[in-house]
C-alpha cells in the first residue's frame, strides 16, 4: 500500500489482484449475493485509490482493507432493507436455460449426487450465516473465512477485543443451533447448548 500511496507504476494493480479474491469471498458472505459482492468489492478498491495519499501504516493492511468493506458491505445491507429488490438470476433467463460454458462448468463438478449435497450444505451454511445479525456475521465472516484474531476484528468493528469474543461466542451458540441437524460428532448429533 505504500507503493500504491506513492504512486508506484503497477503497485495499484498488484494489491488488486493479491486482495481481490479474499475481499469478494468475504463481501459474498456478507451481502449473500455474488454480482453485489463484486461491485462492493470494486468499490473497495476505489475508495483504497481515492484515498491513498492520506493512508498511514498504524496498522496491518488488510486491516484498513477489511475495515472499509465492513462498511460498505453494512451499508449495503441496510439499505437492501430499505428498499427490497427481487432478485434475477440471469444465467437461467435466455430462452435455452443455462449457457453451455456455464453448463459444462456444472458438469465437471464431480458426482451430480456429491454435487447436490455440496449445495445443499453451502446452502444451509448460508441460511444460518444469514440468521446472525449483522455484527455476528461479520465477526465469524471475518474469524472463520479471513483467520483474523480477535483484536483485528475488534479494530475492524471499532470494538473491544473483549466485545469480539463475546459476540464471536453467541454467534457460534447461535449457528450451532441453527445446524444442530447438520453437525455430527462420533455419528451422534450435538445437542444444542443449554440455556442457563
Amino acid at each position: 500500500m505504500l507503493r500504491v500511496r506513492d504512486d508506484e507504476p503497477g503497485a495499484f494493480e498488484e494489491l488488486v489482484e493479491h486482495y481481490q479474491r479474499r475481499l469478494v469471498a468475504v463481501m459474498y458472505h456478507l451481502v449473500g449475493n455474488e454480482a453485489e459482492a463484486e461491485d462492493l468489492a470494486q468499490e473497495v478498491f476505489l475508495r483504497v485509490y481515492r484515498t491513498r495519499k492520506k493512508y498511514r501504516a498504524r496498522s496491518k493492511f488488510s486491516t484498513w482493507l477489511f475495515t472499509i468493506a465492513n462498511n460498505l458491505a453494512l451499508n449495503a445491507l441496510r439499505s437492501r432493507q430499505r428498499k427490497p429488490v427481487v432478485p434475477l438470476n440471469v444465467r437461467d433467463s435466455g430462452p435455452l436455460g443455462p449457457r453451455p460454458a456455464e453448463q459444462l462448468v456444472l458438469d465437471r463438478a464431480g458426482p451430480p449426487n456429491q454435487r447436490l449435497q455440496q449445495q445443499e450444505l453451502a446452502e444451509v451454511v448460508r441460511r444460518a450465516l444469514d440468521g446472525l445479525n449483522e455484527r455476528q456475521r461479520v465477526a465469524v465472516v471475518l474469524n472463520k473465512f479471513e483467520d483474523m484474531n480477535y483484536a483485528e476484528i475488534a479494530e475492524v468493528m471499532g470494538l473491544t477485543t473483549k466485545a469480539v469474543k463475546s459476540l464471536l461466542n453467541r454467534a457460534r451458540n447461535n449457528l450451532r443451533v441453527a445446524l444442530q441437524d447438520y453437525i455430527c460428532m462420533d455419528g451422534e448429533p450435538v445437542a444444542p447448548p443449554s440455556e442457563g
